[in-house]
């Protein structure tokens, strides 16, 4: 009996997980896999010292590189298994609800990204969200049906890098190894942009310990609710750089600030592409959706949802 028991958990839990699968680029679907090194299962990287940190698993990769501009506004797409859902009414896609944590995006420059091995790079954040008001960048993610976007900054030189997204789960993270990473790395290529270059960079494996405050984690507060008890949470690595010229010592310049609020669109034809943005600071383009739902995601950030 208590086998029984134990092997449905392990197989809800097996069943629970989630793949970066697609880019977009300000609101443009680049296609399943194209420009991506994405792992074949969705199982995830549980040891900080695992080779596979750097751009997950072995698995599918593309001979294609995205071109974008830095300040383009970037889409991570994440869903349960390659290619959506897991079956028809799958409560688990894009990924089960329990699974709170962090969403994290790192760049390393290569020569070639289609080519450049992942192992041995320099990498360095450019964005990160982690728990706000009592709301974690997952909830961000399953909210926007699996999208969780961010800004490129606008100071990134151009050339080719390889784009590392990383969601790290802590509902078991109480125990060492009890996190759960998923990884995938996109390739791109900025075609205009700045002068940033990083002063410090991390490695991975190598940049994460798996005695890290952010990694090694009970999340629950006294209510048993995942709000790590109210307390701030701190996702591992160094600071998102910032493009004044010195790391800003936060953890996130595209942070929601717990805001749910949401703008419906005008029913008509015109407005923004569906997954495109419609809002946010600075923006200047259409506020109105031609299809789905205008929906916050942060203070920079709004987007056409389904």
């Amino acid at each position: 009996m208590k086998w029984a028991a134990s092997t449905l958990l392990f197989a809800a839990a097996a069943n629970a997980h989630t793949i970066f699968q697609k880019v977009f680029v300000n609101g443009a679907d680049q296609g399943l896999l194209v420009g991506l090194r994405a792992p074949s299962n969705n199982n995830p990287i549980q040891s900080t010292s695992d080779s596979g940190l750097a751009c997950g698993a072995s698995g599918s990769k593309s001979s294609t590189v995205i071109n974008v501009k830095a300040g383009d506004t970037i889409g991570t797409y994440w869903q349960h298994v390659i290619g959506g859902p897991q079956g028809s009414n799958d409560p688990d896609n894009p990924i089960a609800k329990s699974h709170k944590g962090p969403i994290q995006i790192y760049l390393a420059k290569v020569d070639n990204a289609a080519s450049a091995s992942s192992s041995g790079q320099r990498w360095f954040k450019v964005a990160s969200e982690g728990l706000s008001g009592g709301r974690w960048a997952v909830d961000t993610m399953i909210a926007n049906n699996g999208m969780w976007s961010f800004k490129l900054p606008s100071c990134i030189a151009p050339g080719q890098y390889l784009m590392r997204g990383e969601l790290l789960a802590l509902h078991s993270a109480g125990s060492v190894n009890g996190e759960q990473f998923y990884i995938s790395c996109a390739q791109i290529n900025v075609t205009s942009g700045g002068s940033f270059s990083p002063s410090s960079t991390v490695s991975f494996p190598g940049a994460y310990s798996s005695s890290d405050p952010g990694i090694l984690i009970s999340i629950y507060g006294s209510s048993g609710q995942p709000d790590n008890g109210g307390r701030a949470y701190t996702p591992p690595g160094p600071a998102v750089i910032s493009c004044s010229g010195s790391n800003n010592g936060g953890q996130s310049s595209t942070n929601n600030n717990g805001g749910q609020s949401t703008t419906t669109n005008n029913g008509g034809g015109s407005g923004a592409p569906l997954y495109g943005q419609c809002g946010g600071q600075g923006w200047s383009g259409p506020t109105t959706c031609a299809q789905g739902t205008c929906k916050y995601s942060s203070q920079y950030y709004s987007q056409c949802l389904p």
